[in-house]
């Protein structure tokens, strides 16, 4: 069986800041139908990562290639096919949930847009939310929102960021199965940041530790807890969270 073309590519990205290296040297690739983890404690490099993935930010070297065209000489054309939902950017507080919704529907061009967000609406459990501003949302709920949103076109190319951070454990749960469902009905390339465990243990397929913007592991969670001896994904995280110069295991570069 042929092996799929990889959605995103990342090619030996470096991102410094003055004197300071946040992404150092990182290779990865997404194939179509699959969830890659980034996990590393704050400040590893998962943000500053994605940011370059969406071409917020240009990479000091290296290159980032989606649907085999070079980010920096074609970000809109891969735009189009891609989206992304982060906890950390709220959508406008004064307007409805649904207009909202119908706004970017509108930017993306998605074609029967009330049609679209009233799906999105009952896939993710918010229809009730429908007309209320969006500043009057809980966490929770803003963070099914940024979700609806990020849906909206159909993307190829998924990128969230954090999409649990700061949730109940129940809200967690649902978006972890959210992400699981869209997954397999639809098979984006997803790539997914986060410091929680429990969100990569269930929803990434492999995955890649992030520790002072380099990756030291990669593999499933059973590959690489074998790796470090370890009985689980927590004590590996916290043996590379408190020692840099731990042996690297499958970066990928």
């Amino acid at each position: 069986m042929a092996v799929s073309a990889p959605v995103l590519e990342i090619d030996h990205v470096v991102k410094r800041f003055d004197s300071f290296t946040a992404v150092d040297g990182v290779c990865l690739d997404v194939r179509a139908g699959e969830v890659v983890g980034l996990l590393g404690v704050n400040g590893a490099g998962k943000t500053t990562l994605m940011n370059m993935v969406l071409g917020l930010i240009t990479p000091t070297s290296g290159t980032i290639r989606a649907f085999g065209m070079d980010l920096s000489k074609h970000r809109m054309e891969i735009l189009r096919r891609a989206n992304f939902c982060t906890t950390y950017a709220a959508l406008p507080g004064n307007v409805s949930v649904r207009n909202n919704l119908l706004i970017f529907a509108g930017l993306y061009g998605v074609k029967k847009p009330k049609q679209k967000v009233a799906e999105l609406l009952e896939l993710l459990e918010i229809t009730k939310l429908a007309d209320k501003p969006t500043g009057q949302l809980s966490a929770g709920e803003s963070t099914r929102v940024n979700l609806a949103k990020a849906l909206l076109n159909d993307p190829e190319l998924l990128l969230l960021d954090e999409p649990t951070a700061s949730l109940d454990p129940d809200i967690a749960d649902k978006v972890r199965k959210l992400v699981r469902h869209v997954q397999k009905e639809r098979a984006p390339a997803i790539l997914y940041t986060s410091h929680n465990m429990r969100d990569i243990e269930e929803v990434c397929d492999r995955i890649l530790f992030l520790h002072q913007g380099k990756i030291l592991a990669s593999g499933t969670a059973d590959e690489i807890t074998r790796h470090f001896k370890e009985d689980d994904l927590e004590n590996v995280f916290i043996k590379i969270a408190r020692s840099g110069d731990v042996e690297t295991v499958g970066s990928g570069c």
